[in-house]
């Protein structure tokens, strides 16, 4: 058995364990083998990432359409440029095929963040804030 890969949350721009520090394995269902930990989140971590959220809301709320066309350009841009790796960590967590994994997900997921990276730019009125 391998090294078991620790994965982390992401939790207002940073990496972090559960608060409680407890973890759960990670396990390929095509091979049945562990591969990675995860943090066993529970309220408190739960309660940490909505007040980030909501603490970020004010923020991108007040941001321009051409802002936020431009962020979710460049989240399009950095999900086709990964691809790859995103197939391959979603295979190893889910078991699915490759094939489907590639074309019925991260093609689709790319062409839904630039769809509404276009609709960004279509608000009227004061709502757009330009």
């Amino acid at each position: 058995m391998s090294a078991l890969s620790p994965l982390r949350n992401y939790i207002d721009g940073a990496f972090t364990d559960a608060a409680d520090g407890r973890t759960t394995l990670v396990v390929d269902p095509s091979t049945g083998e562990a591969y990675a930990t995860a943090p066993l989140s529970a309220a408190a971590d739960v309660d940490r990432a909505m007040a980030a959220a909501e603490a970020a809301f004010g923020p991108w709320r007040d941001t321009t359409p051409a802002r936020r066309q431009l962020a979710l350009l460049k989240i399009a841009d950095a999900v086709e440029a990964r691809a790859r790796e995103l197939v391959d960590a979603e295979c190893r967590d889910t078991g699915k095929p490759r094939r489907i994994t590639a074309t019925e997900e991260i093609g689709p997921m790319v062409d839904h963040i630039r769809f509404f990276a276009g609709a960004a730019r279509l608000l009227e009125g004061k709502a757009a804030g330009e």
